[in-house]
């Protein structure tokens, strides 16, 4: 599976800022408003991160290996 520069630029982007800072915050807002499942979306928001990091892995070693 490669993928092309452009797709791997976003799910890096996603993967390495979007998704834990999203985490982060609903985390520490949901203590302060009272917000619902904090543990739950925060353990969620890990699990996407490694499946997306494991696929740009994939990706990252198919690119090396064609060279």
């Amino acid at each position: 599976m490669k993928l092309s520069d452009s797709v791997y630029d976003v799910l890096k982007w996603i993967c390495m800022v979007c998704i834990p800072a999203f985490a982060t915050a609903y985390v520490a807002l949901s203590k302060v408003w009272g917000w619902p499942l904090a543990q739950e979306i925060s353990i969620s928001a890990n699990i996407i991160c490694t499946l997306i990091g494991a696929l740009i892995g994939i990706s990252s070693a198919q690119y090396y290996k064609g060279e």
